[in-house]
Formats: C-alpha cells, sequence, structure tokens
C-alpha cells in the first residue's frame, strides 16, 4: 500500500537546516516496515541526510556550497530573480530532490548521527511544499 501527504515546511534562511522532526510531525503513523521518500517541489531547495548533532556541520556545508558556486559570475544567464537566483538552482542540482529512508520498527531507520535536511539556497526564502510517500 502507498500513502501520500503533502506538507509545507516553514520559511527559512539561506542554508542548511535540520527538518526531522518538522518532517515527522506532518507524517501519519509510519509501518512497521516500509519506505518514506521525500521529494521538494522547488529548484532552488534541497532535501538531504547529514549530521544530526554538530550544527558546524550545517555552517561548514553553507560555505563549501558558496565556494563551489558563487554568485555574481560574468557566464551566468538566468539573473532576473537576483544574484543568488541561478546559483540557488545549480545548489539544487547538486544536492538533489529527494532521499529515501527505510522506516523499521514503525520509526524511520536513520543512523544515530543522521537526520533530514533542507538546503535553502535563496535569500529571500520561503515556505517549501514537499511530497512524502510511505511504501508498506
Amino acid at each position: 500500500m502507498v500513502e501520500q501527504v503533502v506538507f509545507t515546511l516553514r520559511a527559512r534562511p539561506r542554508g542548511f537546516h535540520l527538518i526531522t522532526d518538522e518532517v515527522m510531525a506532518a507524517l501519519p503513523a509510519l509501518p512497521e516496515a516500509g519506505l518514506l521518500h521525500l521529494f521538494i517541489r522547488h529548484t532552488s531547495a534541497a532535501l538531504t541526510i547529514n549530521e544530526n548533532a554538530d550544527p558546524d556541520v550545517r555552517v561548514d556545508l553553507e560555505a563549501i556550497f558558496d565556494r563551489l558556486v558563487p554568485e555574481r559570475q560574468p557566464y551566468f544567464r538566468h539573473t532576473l530573480e537576483g544574484d543568488d537566483d541561478m546559483p540557488a538552482h545549480a545548489k539544487a542540482s547538486l544536492v538533489g530532490s529527494g532521499v529515501t529512508v527505510p522506516i523499521a520498527g514503525g520509526r524511520l531507520a536513520l543512523g544515530r548521527w543522521q537526520g533530514i535536511y533542507l538546503g535553502e539556497f535563496r535569500d529571500r526564502a520561503q515556505e517549501r511544499e514537499v511530497v512524502a510517500t510511505i511504501v508498506r
């Protein structure tokens, strides 16, 4: 059986944000076993899984991505929405629009130090819509 839920993440500032608790609050009760797939419906934000304990990881990831895709490059053509627009699209493509997490014992089977992140790549962030698909 497959169940889908669409929910909205609150707007956050640019950067990487641990959203595991917000995701869990939006989901129905999880089955004993299955899969959870999360898909973000945006092209300037992304979802990933990484360190859930040390907030410095999120700061470092933002610094890494800002160096990988710096703003105001002369070769950018897509600039109508500001200096952060094209870099946000590129960063979102590098990270990806979705994650899949196994479900075991009615809980997400994340590792002890893993959490679900939102990568917000725009300066003027907005709410972000996520489609959660639970496969039982």
